[in-house]
């Protein structure tokens, strides 16, 4: 019930604001609803902008018509009360969050983001790192030390010391003991983007300065840059093998996939049936070994290699050794990375996904605190480092009561039209009070407070702008309309058109039998086309034909007596035909009885006639889709003459000759 409130509310507010902005001139009143120029003029604008030449005065008044039908239909809805049902105010609020999205962040930024990503998933990188461990929220303290760490362990790299010796030595991430803190090759979003950024902006051989990601510090060194090699599908067998196991095992799996090799490559079988036979790899013997497409990093280094060494699709590898066992590979297919404009929507979604989205969020913050003459006092949100009781709050009991003495505002946003949003020390400890319930251990009171402060503030400026919206774009308000409006009459019609031709047999019903002479069929002759392999077949089956009335016999008898050698001697066919519907029969002579033979480049065809059929009306269940349809315009034309009277249209001809001569 809270969601449809808050969706009403932000409807009725939206109306308003639509009430506050429009300054347009009245173009038409229907009933007593006031439409603007600006409303026509944008959907006529809109749908004339794939028309080079400059619209006639006919051509504005055709599609006012086609406007004031339009909004006959949605006055309409608004009047049954339609844009007030949960249904509609949960479906337009989704949409306003879709639509809205674009105007909350730097178009300039994020295009600079999808071209930078798509540089770099054009290109792989090979790097190593040393991380020295700090949590997102640490202290500033433990920052601090954090830090100094991490520089004097680059200090003794620059002074000359073997990177991977360091790395194995200093470096807090578990795996650097075995990989020395290399981390092979990766592209764009595979790494969180501070480290990916580090490594695409240092130079081979060079180690970046400290890198602060959620894990810690990081010293990135890039070891190599390379074209991307795209993504590719193989399939492979695979016989299980430890390495550091024992000798004799290890070298029987040896022997044993050397011998698959030798077999498969001898081609006494195909790829696919020796992976279901021998690949030890079950779920992909299956599919013959068939593995998901796979590019940089997604695979160990040895697979990954082989498999984009193989030149051509079909190519088989020599026996390859991981840390899973003995692999074969068969490269299927290889693709390269696409155009920027193929992988531009992927690439934008995955961006807006992405915590470099944050760049682009930070340019519009600070946008929205300029524009709207932010202010914050920053000693009020001090004085919650000594008003909240750490052990209470350790122990989910802190209350925003506690300090209720706090009641000053934080901080506000004042736009130039006297519109304003403040938040005061309520708002922030009733904050506060939703985390000490969830958080219930040891924190740093001031660090948190700091980071929750910034974070409403954050989310404060994009809601302000957000519910400006309809305030300050002009575009984002039209099409706000467009999509609220649109939906009233995708409903209201469905109700009303749609459904209801569907769901009204009896009405159907009425409708065919008052326009049935509109759906005829033109005259049609039952028949029996028989389609027989040769001349000497097709005389057996014209004597069948002619004495199966006397003697009782079915097509299903005819066919049993002469496809006694081959199926393919006789085939029959029966039904009612036009003389459109099948060529053969239109060649027949059209009388009762008769039957006709047709010599066909491929066969000699028997047609036999039945009955000839006179024009007659098509029963409903034969034409249905189209008496619906039909029934449907009926019933939309109906109801219009029905809004037309319901509602007086007025058109404000000086207005609307002023757009004329614009055009």
């Amino acid at each position: 019930m809270k969601k449809i409130i808050v969706c009403l509310s932000f409807l009725l507010g939206t109306s308003i604001v639509f009430a506050q902005v429009n300054q347009s001139p009245t173009l038409l009143e229907i009933g007593e609803k006031k439409v603007s120029l600006e409303e026509f003029e944008a959907i006529f604008n809109k749908n004339a902008s794939n028309n080079p030449t400059k619209p006639t005065k006919q051509e504005v008044n055709e599609y006012l018509d086609l406007f004031i039908k339009f909004k006959l239909k949605v006055i309409e809805a608004e009047n049954l009360g339609m844009d007030t049902l949960s249904g509609f105010t949960q479906e337009l609020s989704g949409y306003r969050k879709q639509l809205a999205q674009p105007y909350l962040s730097d178009k300039d930024v994020t295009e600079k983001l999808i071209e930078e990503a798509y540089y770099r998933t054009s290109t792989d990188i090979s790097a190593a790192h040393i991380l020295v461990r700090l949590t997102a929220d640490a202290e500033p303290k433990d920052t601090l030390i954090a830090y100094n760490k991490i520089m004097k362990i680059r200090k003794r790299i620059l002074a000359g010391e073997d990177f991977e010796k360091v790395a194995m030595e200093t470096s807090e991430d578990p795996s650097a003991k075995a990989n020395k803190g290399n981390l092979g090759y990766f592209s764009a979003f595979q790494m969180v983007y501070p480290f990916e950024n580090a490594a695409y902006t240092t130079e081979v051989g060079h180690v970046s300065m400290p890198v602060r990601t959620v894990f810690g510090y990081h010293l990135v060194k890039t070891i190599d840059k390379r074209p991307a090699r795209g993504t590719i599908k193989v399939a492979h067998i695979m016989i299980k093998a430890n390495r550091n196991g024992d000798k004799t095992e290890f070298e029987q799996k040896k022997q044993k996939i050397n011998e698959i090799h030798e077999k498969l490559m001898a081609q006494s079988g195909s790829f696919t049936e020796f992976a279901k036979q021998y690949s030890e790899d079950l779920e992909s013997a299956k599919r013959g070994g068939e593995l998901p497409a796979f590019g940089t990093g997604k695979m160990v280094e040895e697979f990954e290699d082989a498999a984009f060494s193989l030149q051509n699709d079909g190519d088989i590898s020599k026996p390859i050794l991981t840390d899973y066992g003995w692999h074969i590979i068969q490269r299927l297919e290889l693709k390269t990375v696409e155009t920027y404009e193929d992988l531009y929507p992927s690439l934008k979604a995955k961006v807006a996904r992405d915590a470099r989205s944050n760049k682009s969020k930070e340019v519009v913050i600070n946008l929205i605190k300029k524009d709207n003459k932010f202010k914050e006092n920053i000693k009020y949100r001090n004085e919650f480092y000594t008003a909240i009781d750490a052990e209470k709050f350790k122990k989910a009991e802190w209350k925003a009561d506690d300090v209720k003495k706090l009641n000053k505002v934080m901080f506000g946003f004042y736009a130039p039209d006297g519109d304003k949003f403040e938040y005061t020390q309520t708002d922030f400890a009733n904050r506060i009070a939703q985390h000490a319930l969830k958080e219930k251990q040891a924190i740093d009171i001031k660090n948190f407070i700091n980071n929750l402060y910034t974070k409403v503030v954050e989310e404060s400026a994009l809601n302000f702008k957000d519910k400006r919206l309809p305030i300050i774009s002009k575009e984002f308000r039209l099409l706000m309309q467009e999509y609220r409006e649109g939906i009233l009459l995708f409903n209201l019609t469905d109700e009303m058109v749609w459904s209801k031709a569907i769901k009204d047999s009896a009405g159907l019903y009425d409708f065919y039998e008052k326009n049935k002479n509109n759906y005829m069929w033109e005259e049609r002759v039952d028949a029996v086309i028989y389609k027989c392999s040769n001349d000497k077949i097709a005389k057996s089956v014209e004597k069948l034909v002619k004495a199966k009335a006397k003697k009782g016999y079915d097509n299903a008898e005819i066919l049993k007596r002469i496809n006694k050698n081959s199926q393919l001697d006789l085939t029959i066919e029966e039904g009612k035909f036009t003389k459109k519907d099948n060529e053969t029969v239109a060649k027949a002579t059209w009388e009762k009885g008769e039957i006709s033979k047709i010599n066909n480049e491929k066969e000699i065809v028997l047609v036999e006639i039945k009955e000839v059929l006179a024009p007659q009306p098509k029963a409903l269940e034969e034409v249905k889709g189209m008496v619906t349809s039909e029934y449907q315009n009926f019933l939309e034309k109906k109801w219009l003459e029905e809004l037309t009277k319901k509602y007086v249209v007025k058109i404000n001809q000086e207005v609307l000759n002023g757009l004329i001569s614009s055009n």
